[in-house]
């Protein structure tokens, strides 16, 4: 079986943020990055995977600036056999359709029988990236999964729906998967594995060998929200809120006169 991961480093959301010059992104000098949550999750159900399938290969993809290997080569510390790093400088100014484009037009040549991708980015958060890259490569797709089982050439996953509720679907290969907090335990690589995924196989990739798409969404400008006033608390008797929020409601607004 071979088995795609892809994955993407984000900076870490406890770092202060800065709006750069351009309005269309974060001033990237003192940020402190990481992986993202939500792709440790699908690395870690696809070292799982490869661990299950004998003779399985692993390959753990990342698009973006030089930094961007430090993600790839903890994915390879946990398991992977071999990693891909597409080069951009300017990744951060694609939208979810390029980057889709650009992972599909790797992977066709690859035959990946599964590719595993976390549900969302903590910085753009868009949940575009894993359906338009199943579309593009003409495989089956199922999102929000958090439980996963292989049996036979079919995938049989839990997906998280609204209201607490799960749904049970099964799929045959090849397929995109995008993976769901809680999905599993991510384990945390152990020292002879950081040291010997320093001699795997990391090979780089120029993104102008692989974009072939314009962008379909374009960032105009990003922004902090403006500090607005906070709201009222009623605490006490059901009888007590119920007449106070009436009276507020008559004061300070036209809803009840």
């Amino acid at each position: 079986m071979k088995i795609l991961v892809c994955v993407k480093q984000v900076p870490d959301m406890e770092s202060k943020f800065k709006i750069d010059a351009s309005s269309k992104w974060y001033d990237q000098a003192d940020l402190v990055y990481k992986i993202n949550e939500y792709d440790e999750y699908a690395a870690e159900e696809a070292v799982r995977l490869k661990e299950k399938v004998a003779g399985s290969e692993l390959v753990v993809l990342s698009i973006g600036p030089e930094r961007v290997k430090d993600v790839i080569r903890k994915v390879l510390a946990m398991g992977a056999d071999r990693g891909v790093h597409i080069l951009d400088n300017e990744e951060h100014l694609k939208d979810p359709y390029q980057k889709a484009s650009i992972i599909a037009n790797y992977a066709k040549n690859e035959n990946f029988d599964i590719v595993f991708t976390g549900l969302q980015s903590e910085d753009r958060g868009s949940a575009q990236v894993a359906p338009l890259l199943a579309g593009l490569l003409g495989y089956n797709f199922v999102s929000t999964v958090v439980g996963f089982e292989y049996n036979d050439d079919k995938i049989t996953v839990e997906r998280e729906l609204e209201g607490g509720l799960k749904a049970k679907v099964s799929l045959p290969l090849p397929a995109v998967v995008s993976c769901q907090l809680g999905l599993n335990t991510p384990r945390y690589p152990t020292l002879p594995n950081i040291m010997k995924a320093k001699r795997k196989k990391l090979d780089t990739v120029n993104v102008a060998d692989l974009l072939d798409s314009d962008a379909l969404v374009e960032t105009q400008k990003i922004f902090i929200p403006e500090k607005k006033a906070g709201g009222i608390v009623l605490e006490g008797e059901v009888d007590k809120i119920a007449d106070e929020l009436i009276k507020i409601l008559k004061e300070k607004t036209q809803v009840v006169k």
